[in-house]
């Protein structure tokens, strides 16, 4: 059986990632920090002890480690005046630290192992900037540049490296924006809806499988940037 590790899986993307890597057979150890949800572990991403600690635990209970998917994150929206120095290191922690430290602590078992995949959730404003998430916007740039270095160096290990860049996905993180903006966004995608977390649950499965990609940053945004 293989195995995955998904990190924020209580709600939004995190839990349509688990379900769907369940109905494919896998074993998924899913994690929470503040929405406790049955069945899911509790780790706060922005520690790394926790991080490392939920690779042990997930080693131990199955004895390998087929998959990460790195979903958990925050968003934060204000200009960037407002941010506060707290608020923004946080973020940082969450968004962009966290996958680094999952990889710098997963990578020896999947060597030891024969080889593994490591999924990013990224986001197109980590693509295009978005004004007024800045400080966002940076933290998922820099997952993607992550993803593309980490893809380079475990490589000839048969560790496979990707992320997913989501568009305007119909979770907590819409939570900033009006009804009327909501529309205005949906109203913008040229397939005149906003995404779902199962769209990006989708596009995690492709990955999850498809052997001769790695290194690569796929938009699933219903051509919101194009």
């Amino acid at each position: 059986m293989k195995t995955a590790i998904v990190t924020g899986a209580s709600k939004g993307i995190g839990k349509a990632v688990k379900k769907a890597l369940e109905n494919k057979g896998y074993a998924v150890v899913g994690t929470y920090n503040k929405t406790k949800a049955e069945g899911l572990v509790k780790c706060d991403l922005s520690r790394a002890e926790d991080i490392k600690a939920l690779v042990e635990y997930t080693i131990e209970k199955y004895g390998r480690t087929d998959l990460v998917v790195n979903c958990g994150g925050v968003s934060l929206c204000g200009v960037v005046q407002d941010i506060s120095e707290e608020d923004a290191s946080y973020l940082t922690d969450v968004n962009l630290k966290a996958p680094y430290f999952m990889a710098k602590y997963v990578a020896d078992y999947m060597i030891k192992q024969g080889g593994g995949t490591i999924i990013n959730i990224s986001s197109v404003w980590g693509n295009e900037g978005a004004s007024c998430e800045v400080i966002y916007s940076a933290s998922k740039g820099g997952i993607n540049a992550m993803t593309k270095a980490l893809a380079k160096e475990l490589a000839p290990s048969n560790i496979r490296v990707n992320a997913v860049a989501p568009g305007v996905i119909k979770t907590d993180m819409l939570n900033c924006y009006t009804e009327e903006e909501l529309k205005d966004l949906a109203e913008e995608t040229p397939l005149k809806r906003l995404g779902n977390p199962e769209d990006i649950a989708n596009a995690v499965l492709f990955l999850a499988e498809a052997d001769f990609i790695t290194g690569q940053i796929l938009t699933v945004d219903g051509g919101f940037t194009l």
